[in-house]
């Protein structure tokens, strides 16, 4: 996990009450405990305060043990206010985590139209592989999210471009069942 910058002394214990080595663990501890609450705002949509912690040296692009971002929190639970406060405060819009996925795979997938626009706003790559080759148009394909599917269509997706094992969209529509309700957006 990362850790943001020292804090000043006096927002610190003070350090002759106690040896160098517990005061180190002691900041530590604290700074974890101060990213692990971070996480949680982006998840909640803690919009101001955690514009504070940021203000006050947290990175923007901090992440949780999965590599998840306080982006792909926040965009992955909804929180419309928070993620465009991160974007505007340079979060980097296609971090992954560590299965690969992006925060507008994380959309597609929940079916979000509004944070999926908010991402291709901000230039995120419609076409990213977040993992195994699936686009953000086949997670919204597979789910049968189909206002996500025609707006990331209308964006330029590319409804051909196929998984490691050569599974398009159209493909993955079929094989979960959605694919009757998306069939004519797929026909343009």
């Amino acid at each position: 996990m990362l850790c943001f910058p020292a804090l000043p002394m006096n927002h610190c214990p003070q350090k002759t009450e106690m040896t160098s080595q517990s005061y180190t663990k002691d900041v530590e501890k604290r700074y974890a405990e101060l990213q692990l609450i971070a996480l949680d705002m982006a998840k909640a949509g803690d919009t101001n305060e955690l514009k504070k912690m940021i203000a006050s040296g947290l990175p923007v692009n901090l992440c949780d043990s999965k590599g998840n971002s306080l982006l792909m929190l926040s965009t992955y639970y909804g929180q419309m206010e928070t993620s465009s406060m991160l974007l505007k405060g340079g979060a980097e819009v296609d971090r992954r985590n560590d299965h690969g996925q992006t925060p507008l795979g994380g959309a597609a997938f929940k079916g979000d139209l509004a944070i999926t626009t908010l991402l291709l706003d901000a230039r995120a790559s419609i076409d990213a592989d977040n993992g195994g080759g699936k686009t953000p148009l086949m997670y919204a394909a597979m789910f049968g999210h189909r206002q996500v599917v025609e707006y990331l269509l209308a964006r330029g997706a590319d409804p051909n471009s196929k998984t490691f094992l050569g599974l398009s969209a159209q493909s993955l529509a079929k094989f979960t069942g959605t694919f009757r309700s998306l069939q004519s957006l797929f026909k343009r």
